[in-house]
Order: C-alpha cells, then structure tokens, then sequence
C-alpha cells in the first residue's frame, strides 16, 4: 500500500539519522531506583526532581481521592467534572505560588502541555505579536502557531534583542513567552528583566515554570517567588508531574485573566477535567513541598546537583552551566550521543540520549535528570561510567 510504503520510508530515515526514539517500559514506580523491561537500573531519566512520584504519602491520597470523588471526572469542568478536589486545589495554588500578584486566582488543567496551549491561544491572537523565545518548550510552541498571532523569535535569554523587537512593534497587543527553566539546557530565563520590558511595552509575560515549580523559590513556590517578581503582566504555568510527584498542571495569575481563560481558552472549555483523586493527590503533595521534609529534599538535591556539576566537567565532553536538577552534557553527532547511552545502560545507568528536533542539530547531547531520591553513591557510579566511557571512545 503505497501510504504505508510512504510511512515506512520516513520511519527508514529517521533510523538511519539516529533520530528513533524508543520507549522503555517501567516495571516499578518512578524512582531513582527501578526495574526497567526487567533489568535493575539507576535512573537519571525521570524529571521526579523531588524523589516524591513513589512516595507513599501520595500513593495514599490518590487512594483516598478515588475513594471520596471516584476515579474519573465524567465530564469538562463546565459540563459537571469540576469536583471540590479540583476547587480545593485550585484555592491553594493561588496561596502557595499566587504571591506575584493582587486577587491571584488557579485554572488546573490535566496536562502542562494543555495549559500552555490554553494560556497562548486565549490571550494571543489576529493582531497580537507574541515574542517566544528559542529554546521554548514545544507546548509553548505550538500554543503561538495555533493563537494565528504573528511570531517573533528571540536569541534565547538575549534581553537586548527582545527590547530591540519590542520597540520596533507597532502590534496593539503583545505577548513575551518563555520558560523559565529551559528542559535541556537546566538554564534560567532572566525574568526580572523580561518583566522590566513586558511592562514598560504593556505585554503580558508568560512563564511555563514546569521545571523549576516545587524546586526553586521559598518553600519551592517557583522561579517567580524565587525572583520576587509582582505584577499584574504575569501569567504564571506550573505542573504537577515533576516535582511535584504526581499529573496535571495549573495557569495562576490575576482572577481576570484566569477568568477569561476560562471563558474562552478551548483546551480547557473542550475536553474531560483529569482525575479528582489527581487532584487531590496534588493537594497532599503542595502540603509537603512546603513543609520540613520538602525543604530537606531541595537542600540534597542541590548538594547532587554541585556534586554533578563537577563529575560532568571533568569529562571529554562538553556541560552546560546549569544551577537546576536538568545537568546535559552535549556530546555532539546522534551517533556517538546513541552510542554513549548504550555504554551507560550497560553499566547499569539510565541516562537518556537526547536529539533533534528536541534540540538543536549538532548539539545531541545526554541529559542528566536528578532527584532527591538519587544518592551520592548513585553519582559515584555516574562518574566512573563516564570515566570508564571517555577512555573507550
């Protein structure tokens, strides 16, 4: 059949590119231990930055939850699924992250991916100019080609070349989106600054913080708090599969804006409100992040990311500076990056190979993910694997 034959010919390509992506099955829960299609490994793969996926105190609210509102929603949030899980959850994500702002109100969605979409396509449109910057996640992505508003790049984190866009706009209505820690590179969006120029020009300023909510900031309410950002220009995108251990994701900001997002954002209004006993798991896991043992977990993650920061310097190849739980190290060729996370699994490491169109090409690299739950024993193994890789190849 000649569509099939069309397909298997790109399938083809993408083989012989180094550019097929696999998946890898989980016998056990996330965790930086676990059996994977049957073998023991260390994973350094999951974006678990606060080791809380397994923990049994949410494992136990999402019993809890399914028990008390029952294990589907049956419905979008304006056609019977919001439940009072949801409406509790979306009150305490206004007090824990909402500090940014006067009124701040929550809007949960069941994927970050939809609450980017939601978020861009409802406050961006026909005669808005939306600034993106260039290592935006994909969901930030496909939020501005969907909005119909003209696109701007700008160089990543380059301030001086966004302010030199902002100010040749004549657009009535503008948007600057990014994140704010950027998934492969673990760098940090200057958000003092971008807020400087989204209010000076009258622009909304969108920050995915999907990375960094749970891990950065003052009982990790996120890079905003973290920042000691307040203004009404800010949109704030949170998640709650990686630190925060569980699913879902939240847009925070003025309770105009969230209810115009509510209103008129169609990944919200179009589709089934995710699982209450989620939600109520989430409400479990923010109490936590916030308290003692939430703040234990952010100081070791931070001596792991210290520790690592050092091993991947001492390697043939070359890190990226990052303060975050996301540590790459860029290898170069799809072939040598395929060829080394081989080497690492057979030593007993899951460590992913990442390559374009994920990032750019020439720039495939390793990314090393950590977590609260990794020790250094755990670093120790990393660090000989590499050593003993960099003499082989």
């Amino acid at each position: 059949m000649v569509l099939l034959d069309t397909l298997k010919e790109g399938l083809s390509d993408l083989d012989a590119r180094g550019l097929t992506r696999r998946r890898r099955v989980a016998d056990t829960p996330c965790a930086a231990h676990m059996t994977v299609d049957g073998r023991a490994i260390v994973g350094f793969a999951s974006n678990d930055y606060l080791g809380l996926a397994a923990h049994p105190l949410l494992a136990e609210a999402v019993a809890q939850g399914a028990h008390r509102y029952g294990a589907g929603s049956g419905g979008s949030h304006l056609l019977g699924g919001h439940s009072r899980a949801h409406a509790i959850l979306e009150d305490e994500l206004a007090a824990f992250a909402g500090g940014f702002v006067d009124t701040p109100r929550a809007l949960t969605f069941s994927t970050g991916y939809m609450s980017n979409l939601a978020a861009v396509t409802a406050l961006a449109g026909r005669g808005t100019t939306l600034f993106s910057d260039a290592l935006n996640h994909a969901s930030l992505i496909d939020g501005a080609r969907l909005s119909r508003a003209e696109v701007q790049i700008y160089p990543h984190a380059d301030t001086e070349a966004l302010s030199a866009m902002l100010d040749a706009s004549d657009a009535s209505a503008k948007v600057i989106v990014t994140d704010a820690v950027f998934s492969m590179d673990g760098s940090i969006a200057p958000l003092a600054r971008l807020l400087e120029l989204a209010e000076r020009h009258g622009a909304w300023l969108l920050v995915d913080d999907a990375h960094g909510f749970g891990v950065l900031g003052p009982q990790g309410r996120g890079a905003v708090a973290q920042a000691a950002l307040r203004s009404p220009h800010l949109v704030y995108l949170c998640t709650f599969g990686k630190a925060v251990g569980v699913a879902g994701a939240a847009v925070i900001a003025h309770e105009t804006v969230v209810e115009w997002l509510l209103q008129r954002a169609r990944p919200y209004i179009f589709t089934t409100a995710a699982s209450p006993a989620e939600a109520h798991a989430v409400s479990a896991s923010l109490a936590l992040i916030a308290g003692e043992e939430g703040e234990a977990r952010r100081r070791h993650l931070q001596a792991l990311i210290e520790r690592t920061r050092t091993i991947l310097r001492s390697t043939r190849w070359r890190p990226i500076d990052s303060p975050t739980a996301v540590q790459p190290l860029i290898i170069g060729s799809n072939e040598e990056t395929l060829a080394l996370a081989a080497r690492m699994d057979a030593e007993g490491l899951w460590v992913p190979a990442i390559r374009p169109p994920t990032v750019p090409a020439g720039t495939s690299r390793l990314r090393v993910s950590l977590s609260a739950g990794h020790s250094f024993a755990d670093l120790d193994r990393l660090e000989a694997a590499l050593a003993l890789t960099g003499e082989s190849a």
